[in-house]
């Protein structure tokens, strides 16, 4: 990003939201990354209160952690990635939010995230954390694959595995489904004793909390669990597709971004693995690079 000397001294604000977390980075071009801050859960879709909570905490720590007076986010230019946003009604509870910052610009969470992976060029990204998605950007065009929320959808996503699980572990005790090493990971993640206990700790549960177990598939997968093998393989292979779909719009750069990116490369096809390359910034700059186009407009 080109600075000139009237916008090389005005802080931006970068806020990355997802079903899990949220992650703001303050900036300017004088002295790069002031302060950061981590909030929950930021996905409107579950939540239009705890979400605007979310974006407010983030914030506030990251002004603490940059030493600077809470009074300055009236001086911040914010650029909003969040999940859930790609749908209409969402987008309008969102901007047409109350906010305390000099002025606002909001897009999804997968935007920012491609800005931040390729530096503001054209490329694609994954998300594969809480829920799955891809988006692309070439020439112009931009190109979003599924993200339809959990549970109807984000399969390969910790939310979709945490629910596999769940199911897998479930059918096991009742003795109607195939014995799994997932079925002790659950319980002892959810400190359930039986099938009764662990629905009535799940019921209701949102994404966040499902995609907690995803971590203990991969173990079993790891360790040779059949059961969990199949439930990477199928995840992977969606993922896997949904690349195969975005590459089509042949993309300079392809980026997963994620909690479980990491895992799941191990599990992609090969000629998928072999095009991912890692993403040269995080969301939240992403979002920092977003705020400052938008408003040098």
């Amino acid at each position: 990003m080109v600075a000139t000397s009237a916008n090389k001294d005005q802080l931006y604000i970068g806020i990355d939201g997802g079903g899990t977390k949220c992650r703001a980075t303050i900036y300017s071009h004088e002295q790069g990354v002031l302060g950061t801050g981590l909030g929950g859960p930021a996905n409107p879709l579950h939540g239009l209160d705890r979400t605007l909570e979310s974006i407010m905490v983030s914030t506030q720590l990251a002004i603490e952690n940059a030493g600077l007076s809470l009074s300055e986010v009236n001086n911040m230019v914010a650029g909003l990635g969040l999940a859930g946003v790609n749908l209409p009604s969402l987008y309008k509870q969102i901007i047409e939010w109350h906010h305390p910052f000099k002025k606002m610009y909001l897009t999804t969470d997968l935007h920012t995230a491609c800005i931040g992976a390729h530096e503001g060029e054209d490329g694609a990204v994954i998300i594969t954390g809480t829920g799955s998605c891809g988006f692309s950007y070439v020439d112009g065009q931009s190109t979003i694959l599924g993200g339809h929320g959990f549970a109807q959808g984000d399969k390969g996503s910790g939310a979709w595995m945490g629910l596999e699980a769940v199911k897998v572990a479930l059918l096991d005790l009742d003795d109607l489904g195939p014995k799994s090493a997932i079925t002790e990971a659950v319980k002892a993640q959810l400190q359930a004793e039986d099938a009764m206990a662990i629905a009535e700790k799940m019921a209701g549960k949102p994404s966040s909390v499902y995609a907690t177990l995803a971590r203990r598939v991969f173990e079993c997968a790891n360790a040779g669990d059949d059961v969990a093998i199949a439930i990477v393989q199928d995840g992977a292979g969606y993922i896997s597709d949904l690349a195969a779909k975005l590459l089509e719009k042949n993309p300079p750069r392809l980026s997963m971004i994620g909690g479980l990116a990491e895992p799941l490369q191990a599990w992609l096809r090969p000629e998928i693995a072999a095009r991912v390359e890692s993403p040269k910034q995080p969301p939240e700059m992403g979002a920092v690079y977003y705020a400052e186009k938008s408003f040098l407009v």
